[in-house]
């Protein structure tokens, strides 16, 4: 069976609410961005851990269905889809209680059918999706 690691790595430093830290992906491609407790969890300009999820999600939805789609003979021009992460508080803590996919999708002579089931197929099995056990949704939609 084929597999592959990929790492990401945080430096933390300070407390929770007066600290901050620092992501770096061994790709080089994210290095040394900062994020901290205003940027979580308050108006702070910057990014979080549930914003790189939200990416990761929606990256990894478009490039399964885009798998699925030239697999079934339906290459897609182009496939727009935004991941929105929803934290909740539980308690003393906060729980990734969703993640909603929303996608514009121009797949030119796909009917409305076999594009839903690869896109929903898509949903279930791209890696994030199955790696979230929050509520995964979809709202699909081919335009143009």
């Amino acid at each position: 069976m084929a597999s592959f690691t990929r790492r990401g790595e945080s430096v933390w430093t300070g407390g929770g609410k007066d600290g901050s830290g620092k992501l770096t992906g061994e790709s080089g491609a994210i290095s040394g961005i900062t994020y901290s407790a205003g940027m979580r969890f308050g108006e702070e300009k910057g990014t979080n851990p549930e914003e790189l999820i939200a990416l990761a999600h929606a990256g990894c939805f478009n490039m399964a269905l885009a798998f699925r789609l030239a697999g079934a003979g339906h290459p897609a021009k182009k496939l727009t889809t935004t991941a929105a992460v929803k934290v909740e508080q539980e308690g003393g803590g906060w729980t990734v209680r969703s993640s909603a996919l929303t996608l514009a999708a121009e797949v030119p002579g796909l009917d409305a059918a076999e594009f839903k089931k690869l896109a929903d197929d898509a949903k279930a099995n791209c890696p994030i999706s199955r790696l979230l056990k929050a509520e995964v949704t979809l709202d699909a939609k081919l335009v143009g």
